[in-house]
């Protein structure tokens, strides 16, 4: 099994396929509810496209167009970087599938994106340097205690690795409708995961890791969330999950989980109401 860089059409090609890889949004579904997992990646049930997480995806497109050109020694200013995003908006609404309630609805979205954006570059760094920008990478997923080969690889699409000093450092974008310190925890399945793939491909050690918030409040705000460098402990808690995860595949058994989730998933009302276990 290799580890390497991957281009997204080959995630793409293998998201129907739960055996093919376990990823960290994977995980993370089913650590909130294992019901919602299956509906999702098992039965294939798609959602629409919601505002919010369309927002989110167009962010990253905008940054991602950013970072590439920094990546080539050009930094855009934000004018450049606005409208390339209005130029590519009717593409992302047609890979989405996206819909709005009116034109007006629309508008406000794209102006709300935008100015996240902008924002966003108003607080970043002037002299930070891109090592990879929206990067899937991949690596085997063997215990770090056992040595055991689990026989399927972890896959992580990575935002930003930015090149410091004291060493790399690993970053992830976040849209969010208001302001919050990210708890450590919250996240750790992602962090980690994005840690691991990455010693794989690079062979060193990362020297941190940040979530990068931006926050959709009337006038934006953004938010910078730094977090050491990844542990064995860390690794240990990771795998003893994804071991809990190739379990459940293995029986079988994907049982709801209520909690505070509910009020959130796409599934509540619908498919989860019909679940008799």
């Amino acid at each position: 099994m290799s580890t390497g860089l991957l281009g997204f059409e080959s995630v793409q090609e293998r998201q129907g396929g739960v055996r093919e890889y376990v990823s960290a949004s994977r995980l993370s579904c089913w650590l909130k509810c294992p019901l919602t997992w299956k509906i999702r990646y098992l039965d294939g049930v798609k959602t629409p496209t919601t505002p919010s997480l369309f927002i989110g995806k167009a962010v990253h497109a905008g940054l991602e167009g950013f970072y590439r050109h920094r990546q080539l020694g050009i930094t855009l200013v934000p004018d450049d970087v606005a409208e390339r995003m209005l130029q590519s908006w009717p593409r992302l609404v047609d890979e989405e599938e996206m819909t709005f309630e009116s034109t007006d609805a629309e508008q406000t979205l794209r102006q709300q994106t935008i100015d996240l954006v902008r924002s966003y570059l108003a607080h970043a760094p002037d002299n930070e340097r891109p090592l990879a920008v929206e990067v899937a990478v991949e690596a085997p997923l063997v215990d770090p205690v056992t040595g055991e080969d689990l026989g399927m690889p972890l896959i992580g699409i990575i935002d930003l690795v930015l090149d410091y000093e004291e060493g790399p450092i690993i970053a992830d974008f976040k849209t969010s409708g208001r302001s919050s310190e990210p708890m450590e925890v919250t996240h750790e399945i992602q962090l980690t995961s994005y840690a691991y793939v990455f010693r794989h491909v690079q062979r060193w050690r990362e020297a941190g890791l940040e979530i990068r918030s931006l926050i959709k409040t009337k006038a934006p705000k953004i938010e910078f969330h730094s977090y050491p460098a990844r542990t064995d402990v860390h690794f240990r808690r990771l795998f003893s999950v994804v071991r809990e995860y190739l379990d459940a595949l293995d029986s079988g058994r994907f049982n709801f989980r209520p909690g505070f989730a509910c009020g959130m998933c796409d599934f509540a009302h619908t498919h989860c109401r019909r679940w008799t276990g």
